[in-house]
């Protein structure tokens, strides 16, 4: 994984973890790798995998069972709210953005819904 500096690690390690989770990439009560094989996976330190973990675990989106490891929490309404926690920064992200850019609300909305109707321009997907 390649890491922006402008972040802290650890916290591009938790957002790593919950895209994976609302995608279903590591679905509940899932076992995540130990601290230190996470840690050489990444190639990071482990108390910053560590941090990672206590952080998912503050918010409770993780358990540690001692002994046994750290799981995806058995919450049925995690996905959701992860998949929805995601898609709010995605969008509070692209309306900075085209706000920056000078777009009002009717044209980002008529931008919108275009590209919901065309979809994809194939030579914007090709950049």
């Amino acid at each position: 994984m390649k890491f922006d500096p402008e972040r802290p690690i650890y916290m591009q390690i938790v957002d790593l973890i919950k895209k994976k989770i609302a995608r279903n990439e590591i679905l509940p009560m899932n076992k995540l790798p130990s601290q230190r094989e996470l840690a050489v996976l990444m190639n990071v330190n482990p108390n910053t995998v560590q941090r990672a973990y206590k952080e998912l675990e503050d918010e409770k989106i993780v358990v540690t069972l001692r002994g046994q490891g750290t799981f995806v929490s058995d919450n049925p309404a995690l996905v959701k709210k992860l998949k929805n926690e995601l898609a709010n920064k995605a969008l509070d992200d692209f309306f900075i953005e085209m706000k920056s850019l000078g777009f009002s609300n009717a044209e980002i909305s008529h931008l919108i819904s275009k590209f919901l109707t065309e979809g994809i321009d194939d030579n914007a997907a090709k950049s």
